[in-house]
């Protein structure tokens, strides 16, 4: 008998009914000389401290360094700590059993770095000996099984694969567990967690709204002038410069206007091609779900997942943008099936041969680029839809032609000043017809030559502001996370970084989700927002290696190079090791910013604590209550007497000086709610008697 393993329960229902395995036992099918069984993603992971016998969150136990680390059975928390999940434990043991009775292994876990460690954990969990193989695909078609199945691979072809994801296990549990434990023992009070790429990530959302928030506004000043463009209607051109005083500005616009007419000094006119869009990788497909249909990074990658599933899509984990050449092979069909959809009717040239840029085998790693399978999509939700019709219209748009531009730079001067107009009319749309050509992309301007006199149909002078850099949206911070924070437009030089980005397609998500949940941030519409509590572990870790993006984005480069064989992985364990002894000892010296000193109030919620001030937070002293009052409150810092005032009286008195997240200023009162946690009250006047209104 031979035993298939999946890394889900629908997955491995797929490939038992193509091998023949219909019969349903406990935990696994079998039949036709198989045994179907699966893992619920990781049933084995790392153990705790106290897996070592190290009693956690002691000084003097710092740094917990494991000479080799022990797997244990997935937990789950309970009232009493963490106890092994009974479920998983279960599993495990129908696992082992048809390890041991097998003659042979089949690993048909994810085709990725998690999935090989899922199957290896469990695989030295369970002491087996067993000889395995690996199905290797990329989509859970029937063709793509069995071809899979034909074609087996030997299972140390993924030794360096399962290192890589070895290491990055082993290197998250160090940073993380040490990592935490200091900060959380140096504060005295609370967890604040931080991790490996979790911290670096939360320092980009919070460096981001502190440059956002101290932005200062400048205002400047532009000219315009309007010319009559026959055919073309009016051209308006606007001056190079902007002026940051409004005297000079109107001098000039006084000026403009008494002359009537300009000068062309200049008219260029070029052709400009813009390159197809490459195909989707997981991390593009996030972004642009997000900044077009407001879908979370997570959501997308649910719904990615799913669709994988369901076998209407290549596998989704993916950080590749091209396809290999064999695959090439393949696409005029799977165009030909799009165009056959009735979201894509008359987009698809069946004449047509599909362009290449999206083809270079040298540019995939273990997974190409994200495509539809040619199944045909039934029964879809409007959210699963949208995510396969944005696959399917990439794709179309990817083997289209070129888009051509005629465009065209006209320069002229008036009263000293010089004005620009710029024109483009599209001659071919190429792939910017899939989705179709907006009227303001194009602006038509005359054959003006150099010398020509342009009677002048108005002017007119306007007053702007000079505008911060938004705050991060989930598509932004995934750029931002996928390039270790550098700021890169081009697709193909963010493609070249990849490797230097902080988490990696498939994680990145989950490190976003994971920040929300430790109460770090939050959404605010599209935008992200740090809490006061993600703030104030920002204003302790921002200027340590806990924070350094770039490193981080190291990390993954070596991770990367253990994947190709390049580096040893022990050498990696080393640096890592040494890494975590310097953040150790760093975060634990953190006292002296958490240094407390007593309010004189007692705790308002449980009336046996007293309210300790420390740097960015006043808590109670009872480990069973630990109220927090954070002193940030809208871009304000509450003062030791706003503070005891809210704490003896429940409310301050009308303060000044708060910002909202829109920028704009007001005064409110600071008062606990029912649950004691802060709320805004505005009062207002009404028939001379004053009521409130409140915002949390």
């Amino acid at each position: 008998m031979k035993t298939i393993i999946a890394e889900k329960p629908s997955v491995a229902r797929e490939i038992a009914r193509i091998v023949g395995a219909t019969k349903r036992e406990e935990g696994y099918f079998e039949g036709g000389g198989y045994a179907v069984t699966w893992a619920f993603g990781h049933l084995v992971q790392l153990a705790m401290p106290d897996g070592y016998g190290i009693r956690g969150f002691v000084r003097d136990n710092l740094p917990v360094i494991p000479d080799t680390f022990t797997l244990v059975p997935r937990q789950v928390k309970t009232d009493k700590g963490y106890k092994p999940d009974s479920g998983v434990v279960s599993q495990i043991k129908t696992v082992a059993r048809l390890f041991k009775e097998s003659e042979q292994i089949i690993v048909a876990t994810d085709a990725g770095r998690e999935g090989e460690l899922i199957f290896r954990y469990l695989y030295h969990y369970t002491g087996c000996a067993t000889p395995f193989v690996r199905l290797w695909i990329s989509s859970l078609t029937d063709k793509a099984i069995r071809e899979g199945l034909r074609n087996l691979e030997a299972g140390d072809k993924y030794d360096n694969l399962y290192l890589a994801a070895k290491a990055r296990s082993e290197s998250d549990w160090l940073v993380g567990i040490n990592g935490t434990q200091a900060l959380s023992i140096a504060a005295g009070h609370g967890t604040y967690s931080v991790g490996r790429v979790q911290t670096p990530t939360l320092a980009m959302v919070c460096a981001r709204y502190w440059e956002n928030r101290r932005f200062t506004p400048e205002p400047f000043w532009q000219l315009h002038i309007a010319t009559d463009g026959c055919d073309e209607g009016v051209v308006k051109f606007s001056s190079s410069e902007k002026w940051k005083e409004k005297g000079p500005a109107t001098t000039l616009y006084n000026k403009v206007k008494e002359a009537g007419t300009a000068t062309v000094t200049k008219a260029e006119r070029k052709e400009k091609t813009e390159e197809t869009p490459l195909l989707y990788d997981l991390t593009t497909l996030q972004k642009e779900a997000n900044a077009k249909h407001g879908f979370t990074a997570e959501h997308t990658l649910e719904i990615a997942q799913k669709l994988y599933e369901k076998k209407l899509v290549t596998y989704p984990r993916t950080g590749s943008r091209y396809i290999p050449e064999d695959m090439f092979a393949e696409i005029p069909k799977l165009l030909a099936f799009i165009g056959s959809l009735p979201e894509w009717k008359e987009k698809v040239n069946p004449k047509a041969v599909p362009t290449r840029r999206s083809v270079d085998g040298g540019k995939v790693t273990d997974h190409h680029a994200l495509l539809v399978t040619g199944e045909k999509p039934l029964f879809l939700s409007k959210e699963d839809n949208t995510v396969y019709q944005m696959i399917a219209g990439r794709m179309i748009e990817a083997f289209s032609e070129k888009c051509v531009k005629d465009t065209a730079t006209v320069t002229a001067e008036c009263a000293g000043v010089e004005f620009v107009a710029k024109g483009c009319i599209i001659r071919q749309a190429g792939w910017r017809a899939v989705y179709g050509v907006e009227d303001k992309e194009e602006t038509a301007i005359p054959g003006w030559r150099e010398g020509d006199t342009l009677p002048l149909k108005g002017c007119s002078i306007t007053e702007g502001k000079t505008k911060p850099k938004p705050l991060h949206t989930e598509a932004t911070l995934l750029s931002a996370m996928e390039t270790a924070g550098k700021e890169i437009e081009d697709d193909a030089l963010r493609q070249a970084l990849k490797d230097c980005g902080i988490g990696t397609p498939a994680t990145r998500a989950a490190i976003i989700e994971t920040i929300f949940k430790r109460g770090y941030m939050e959404r605010c519409k599209k935008s992200l927002v740090p809490t006061e509590k993600g703030l104030a572990l920002y204003s302790v870790v921002k200027t340590m290696r806990i924070a350094d993006v770039a490193m981080t984005g190291e990390w993954e480069k070596n991770l990367a190079r253990i994947e190709c064989g390049e580096l040893p992985a022990d050498t990696f364990r080393k640096e890592i090791e040494a890494y975590t002894r310097e953040i150790t000892s760093e975060l634990l010296s953190c006292d002296k910013l958490f240094s407390r000193r007593d309010s004189g109030c007692k705790c308002p919620k449980c009336g046996t604590g007293s309210m300790q001030f420390y740097g960015k937070v006043v808590r109670c002293d009872n480990a069973e209550c630990g109220l927090p009052v954070f002193r940030l409150k809208a871009n304000r810092t509450l003062s030791d007497d706003e503070i005891k005032d809210l704490l003896t009286d429940g409310h301050t008195k009308l303060l000044k000086g708060f910002k909202s997240k829109q920028g704009k200023s007001f005064d409110a009162i600071v008062a606990f709610d029912g649950d004691y946690n802060t709320t805004f009250v505005f009062p207002e006047r009404k028939n001379k008697a004053t009521s409130t209104r409140r915002r949390k």
